[in-house]
């Protein structure tokens, strides 16, 4: 029986080899997990904004009175907090002259059967000298008004619409969760409180 030869240079070969291969796996496995991080990094920026559009006030074209913009206007973001939503914001007088009778034009859809209403939110003060400014807020219920529109800025004793220009205002504050704290009193051996004026014996 004739033993084969024993080659050192096929060894290392197959050696280089085997390390070639696990080295290939390990790049695979990194590039594979940079583009699924670059994936989820660019759906949640996606979602993000879709997110911040949708809870955006849109602005309607109502065929505004050509010319240089008369007032400026900050739009806050809307506030959602106990059923109640507060639109709001600041406007200020840029032009040369007083502003008098300011007030915000809006069109609410109604969520019951998806009718409009318009409504004019006053701006406090309604009477502006230039560069001066004022602020307007209003309150509705969530539950009986699901869109609103913002239609645009009235003044003068016939509250006819002026020309103005915008951008946004302040940021929605993030959402705080309350912390809970529940208090368990023992009572008698056998039985605990589970209130002051409900106490209740668990057998």
């Amino acid at each position: 029986m004739i033993n084969d030869p024993f080659h050192p240079e096929e060894a290392i070969a197959r050696e280089k080899e085997s390390s070639l291969r696990k080295l290939l796996g390990v790049v695979c496995a990194v590039g594979l997990s940079a583009i699924l991080l670059v994936g989820y990094a660019y759906m949640r920026n996606r979602h993000a904004k879709q997110v911040i559009a949708s809870n955006t006030v849109p602005v309607v074209d109502n065929g505004l009175p050509k010319g240089p913009p008369l007032a400026h206007l900050q739009m806050d973001e809307p506030l959602l907090e106990k059923g109640t939503t507060t639109f709001g914001g600041t406007i200020k007088n840029i032009s040369d002259r007083q502003l008098t009778g300011l007030s915000i034009a809006l069109d609410l859809i109604r969520r019951k059967d998806g009718q409009s209403e318009q409504r004019s939110v006053a701006v406090q003060p309604s009477d502006l000298q230039p560069n001066a400014e004022g602020t307007y807020s209003v309150k509705l219920s969530a539950t009986e008004y699901g869109t609103i529109r913002f239609l645009g800025v009235k003044a003068g004793a016939d509250s006819t619409l002026i020309a103005y220009s915008s951008s946004p205002g302040r940021k929605r504050p993030p959402e705080r969760i309350e912390p809970r704290t529940v208090v368990v009193k023992k009572g008698k051996p056998g039985e605990f409180i589970n209130g002051p004026d409900n106490p209740v014996k668990v057998p």
